[in-house]
């Protein structure tokens, strides 16, 4: 049965990188929901975040390979219970609609948004939360008009307690043998 993954890669700071990586997916017929990338807590390492809904058998050898690649420092898998994650989602709609006040007004509370920036003939909204709660959001304000939108990609964090440190100092350990 497919079921939704997070896996976490961590990386050394490499020009196309992220392509090798995102071939590893491609090879294997895998459609890649949302990928963030971002740097990590250790300085020059970078972390993607990749969120994938596929057999667990095909996605654990996905992160073997993965962890093969030499500019890949390790690569983690979690399911949804195992990292707390979030995603964030703008919205543009005409600024009438909210001065109006109303509904659109009382939509946008209702759903913990927030408004960022106010333009005579557009605002916009933020949203933070699970894809299904942007999604949610997205939905409401539809027939408003949503002039733009967009939304990114999962960013999580595991929560197991071992830092990402410590992981580097037994690869680090690993290799000097």
């Amino acid at each position: 049965m497919k079921r939704e993954f997070t896996i976490s890669v961590f990386t050394e700071d490499r020009i196309g990188l992220l392509n090798r990586v995102s071939i590893i997916f491609t090879r294997r017929h895998i459609n890649i929901e949302s990928i963030t990338a971002s740097e990590s807590e250790v300085p020059n390492v970078h972390r993607y975040t990749i969120v994938i809904c596929e057999h667990q058998d095909l996605v654990e050898k996905v992160v073997k390979q993965l962890n093969k690649q030499v500019e890949i420092l390790r690569s983690f898998l979690h399911v949804n219970d195992e990292v707390v994650y979030q995603e964030l989602a703008l919205y543009k709609v005409p600024t009438h609609v909210l001065a109006e006040g109303g509904e659109a007004e009382t939509v946008v509370r209702n759903h913990n948004a927030r408004v960022l920036s106010v333009a005579p003939e557009y605002t916009i909204i933020e949203k933070t939360g699970h894809k299904e709660e942007t999604q949610q959001l997205f939905e409401v304000l539809e027939p408003y008009g949503i002039l733009e939108f967009v939304r990114s990609g999962r960013v999580a964090i595991s929560k197991p307690m071992k830092e990402f440190k410590e992981y580097l100092s037994e690869i680090e350990v690993a290799s000097a043998h």
